[in-house]
């Protein structure tokens, strides 16, 4: 049984390679689809938190995954580490990010925590270029009115090393009228995980919307 890579390994070489590149966590972050809050939370957990997170982190930076996990691929010799093809990034356009949410029905809702962010996932519907979810009153996924939130859906093929990143920012808003949640309801794949019998409708209205293709290069 193999040990499982240390997530403290594997953020110190993610700090060396970005400040090889010359790159802030910022400009790591925007680069990877992602806000820094939330690249620090990945860095904190380690690759089980989030695979297709550290996949686009490792396209960024011009690694690959066996290089993020252990320095090197295994069966490389050694002090080679460019034994398999490396992965890029290619930037979505908007109306490509919206068509690709389009097509899932499960993301991944970023809400401020007290110590990092909180990261749940949901089911989710697109709805006239906002996304909406139910869920229960008070509840995990629940923020407050206006509060700043991030969505983030992922369809990523490790073995094939291609995929794509969508990421939304923006504020979360609750549905309040009756006939905005028959609306929502009415909508394919708007059956909720969670909610009870009277949930809650969430609407998150984008600040900004940005995507990333990854391709092995």
């Amino acid at each position: 049984m193999t040990d499982r890579p240390d997530p403290a390994d594997i953020a110190h070489r993610i700090d060396q390679r970005r400040r090889q590149l010359g790159l802030s966590e910022g400009m790591l972050a925007h680069r990877a689809a992602m806000s820094p809050a939330y690249l620090r939370q990945l860095l904190c957990s380690g690759p089980e938190f989030d695979p297709p997170g550290f996949v686009r982190v490792t396209a960024v930076l011009g690694m690959t995954w066996p290089e993020l996990l252990s320095g090197r691929r295994p069966d490389a010799p050694p002090g080679q580490t460019d034994a398999e093809p490396r992965a890029g990034l290619r930037r979505l356009t908007e109306p490509q990010c919206w068509e690709l949410l389009g097509t899932r029905g499960i993301g991944r809702i970023g809400l401020p925590g007290s110590s990092s962010p909180l990261v749940l996932p949901v089911n989710y519907v697109v709805d006239a270029r906002t996304i909406a979810y139910r869920t229960a009153p008070g509840g995990a996924a629940a923020p407050d009115e206006g509060t700043p939130v991030s969505f983030e859906v992922d369809h990523i093929d490790e073995h094939r090393r291609q995929g794509w990143s969508v990421l939304v920012l923006g504020e979360a808003h609750h549905v309040d009228t009756p006939e905005e949640e028959r609306h929502l309801s009415a909508l394919p794949g708007a059956a909720p995980w969670a909610g009870g019998p009277r949930p809650l409708w969430v609407r998150v209205r984008p600040a900004g919307v940005t995507g990333r293709r990854v391709q092995a290069g």
